[in-house]
């Protein structure tokens, strides 16, 4: 404590009245910034650091995969209500604009409110509106149940910050990649077993499987988190309008930001449009046949934790760079793709590998250069989101007009805006 005189001799100097006052007022110095009180820094009912985080990683998983379940579906959905797939298709197109819906709403809260009751309560509105889903009667009434289902499974981006916040500093990364392995993997295995599992069951009874799945890890997962007491101020939707000045306030978040809708956009452009390819000439594979392309999207779960490690060694910035180089690579492999079926499964790898690590690198920067993590993650993903529904749409008129190199520019595109634009600093 600081006095008003200097002490001549090391000996304490007798306790008076005033300085007993003011030790007992004078606040010890910060550390860090400051952030939401929380109380607890473990998991609850005895579960260790390794199997809470695989419970998080496996619930990730399940909920992940609920934005994508209706996508590889499509036909059987079609067919059962006597029409055609394509004109069904804008169901899959519903479930992304839930889950940006989601995450502007329901995302920020994680700053602000106790993620125990939360986590919870999304949990049992997924469960509720993949049921209705299964029990739809009609488009209309199952796109709306997937509309709801997707705005409410965004418990993944409530989780994500926690682990960061909760991680030991030399590992964060490392946390953060194995969350985000779960959440690649639910979206492998939404696109191929959901598909598998229509095809032999129907897709109502899938519907309903992800219900049982989505109720029971939620919950369980719910139970496993720290209790948390929140000093949110204001009004609960506050944190979406905090998303601009937040973004604005910090350039490292800006930049994450940008460079993975640039990386994400890439992916998407190539990814949504690849089933045109395999599907007409020259391949002219069979719808499944070419839905099990999906599985190269193991390659990312696999890349995940060496990513992290990477992060926690090198830092975001220089995984980020490579990332982008081996990106940038991928794109003639996957125009050459167009003519040669090895060169596709190359690319096809290469492009998650790369996707993954910049995911990895740049959330593991939204998440720390704030203190508000759980906004600034929603501002991170609704960026990436952004960028890979532009780059799709582009991607669309792209095949019809120019082909399969059409879908390659695009690509291209997408990665020369996400890097140059971040390239000058702010």
């Amino acid at each position: 404590m600081p006095s008003s005189s200097p002490v001549p001799a090391p000996a304490p100097a007798p306790t008076t009245k005033a300085s007993a006052s003011a030790t007992a007022t004078t606040p010890p110095p910060a550390t860090t910034p400051p952030r939401a009180a929380t109380a607890g820094t473990g998991p609850r009912r005895g579960l260790g650091p390794n199997a809470f985080l695989a419970l998080i990683a496996l619930c990730t998983a399940v909920t992940a995969g609920n934005i994508y379940l209706a996508a590889p579906m499509l036909p059987l959905i079609a067919r059962d209500f006597g029409s055609v797939p394509s004109a069904v298709a804008w169901i899959a197109s519903v479930a992304q604009f839930g889950y940006a819906a989601g995450l502007l709403f329901f995302a920020p809260l994680g700053d602000r409110v106790n993620r125990r009751p939360l986590v919870a309560g999304l949990s049992l509105a997924t469960t509720a509106a993949l049921v209705a889903a299964a029990l739809a009667p009609g488009t209309a009434a199952l796109a709306a149940a997937v509309f709801a289902a997707s705005a409410a499974t965004v418990v993944p981006q409530l989780l994500v910050p926690m682990v960061a916040e909760r991680a030991p500093a030399d590992r964060r990364a490392r946390h953060v990649a194995a969350v985000i392995a779960g959440l690649f993997t639910g979206i492998v295995a939404a696109r191929v077993l959901g598909g598998l599992a229509g095809q032999a069951f129907g897709w109502r009874w899938v519907f309903v499987g992800a219900a049982v799945l989505t109720l029971a890890l939620g919950l369980a997962t719910a139970s496993a988190l720290p209790s948390e007491r929140r000093r949110g101020a204001g009004p609960l939707l506050s944190g979406v309008a905090a998303l601009p000045g937040l973004v604005r306030r910090s350039p490292d978040l800006w930049r994450a930001c940008l460079r993975q809708a640039g990386m994400f956009g890439a992916w998407s452009a190539l990814w949504t449009s690849l089933a045109l390819l395999l599907t007409g000439w020259p391949y002219g594979l069979s719808t499944a046949t070419a839905g099990l392309f999906g599985l190269f999207g193991l390659a990312a779960s696999a890349v995940a934790p060496l990513a992290g490690g990477l992060v926690d060694r090198f830092g975001a910035t220089r995984v980020v760079r490579s990332a982008y180089v081996l990106a940038a690579a991928s794109v003639p492999l996957f125009w050459l793709g167009g003519r040669t079926m090895a060169a596709l499964f190359v690319a096809a790898v290469a492009i998650h590998a790369a996707l993954v690590a910049s995911h990895v690198a740049n959330q593991t920067l939204a998440l720390t250069t704030t203190s508000s993590p759980a906004t600034a993650n929603t501002a991170y993903v609704v960026s990436g989101f952004a960028g890979a529904a532009l780059a799709s749409s582009a991607a669309a008129p792209a095949f019809a007009h120019w082909g399969w190199s059409g879908v390659c520019a695009v690509a291209a595109v997408w990665l020369v805006l996400g890097w140059t634009t971040t390239a000058v600093r702010r």
